[in-house]
């Protein structure tokens, strides 16, 4: 492929990891990762409300990483909350697992940030093979969007920052009922069950991040270098050979 293209392709590989790392970064300081609505178990249960009576029982919230803000609602009018999870809520969540989404996000974003100046270095400079060539872009965008995890059996899970980033999220809001546990926050004398969850605006951007590493590899391919990891066969036969003489 002619110089003219490569630099082409490896532009639009560096314009979207920059895209990809502003979208995480936007994402991580964001409260727009749930929305959840919640149901007044206590006050529902003492009026014994159905239908649309229901509706003067029914709360929502919405949070990301770091903050949120929400109304509760118990047959009394709207009590409108907002919350921060470091420090009001650190007894209350599995703090573990929300550190390490935080983690995971922060390292997707360094990963990208420096991925996106390797494109560019090989689009405009003079890249050395070893580092800053195809074989560093290689090891950047699949460090970013592929963790190889070794199993006993020997086979590899691949993984990545951004898939770990929303699996740890959403077994957090799913396993662990984050929505509920922040509902019913310091609330002594009603108790709040979740309604409905909807991942928003935060969670899909990490979703995108996520194609956005390997759609970056495939550039890479296009542009006419080979996988680091894929050797040829006379290439193969030829250390075979070499190490046969020796």
């Amino acid at each position: 492929m002619p110089s003219q293209q490569k630099k082409v392709i490896f532009c639009m590989a560096g314009m979207l990891s920059f895209v990809c790392a502003l979208g995480a970064v936007t994402a991580l300081g964001t409260p727009l990762w749930i929305k959840a609505t919640f149901l007044c178990k206590t006050g529902a249960l003492l009026v014994n409300a159905s239908g649309q009576e229901l509706d003067k029982f029914m709360g929502e919230m919405q949070y990301g990483l770091f903050h949120g803000e929400g109304v509760r609602q118990c047959g009394l009018g709207a009590r409108p909350f907002r919350f921060s999870f470091f420090p009001d809520l650190l007894k209350a969540i599995p703090v573990s697992i929300h550190v390490n989404v935080i983690l995971f996000s922060t390292i997707l974003i360094v990963l990208t940030l420096v991925g996106t100046a390797f494109f560019m270095y090989n689009a405009f400079g003079k890249p050395f093979e070893t580092l800053h060539g195809p074989l560093g872009l290689y090891l950047l965008s699949f460090i970013s969007a592929a963790l190889w995890l070794p199993a006993p059996t020997r086979t590899q899970v691949q993984g990545s920052c951004g898939c770990l980033v929303m699996i740890l999220f959403a077994s957090e809001v799913k396993i662990h009922h984050l929505s509920e546990k922040i509902a019913n926050y310091k609330e002594g004398t009603y108790a709040y069950k979740t309604q409905s969850e909807k991942y928003t605006t935060s969670f899909w951007v990490v979703f995108i991040c996520f194609f956005v590493h390997f759609l970056n590899g495939l550039l890479i391919r296009f542009a006419g270098f080979q996988f680091p990891f894929a050797k040829s066969k006379d290439t193969e036969s030829t250390n075979v050979a070499a190490d046969l003489m020796y």
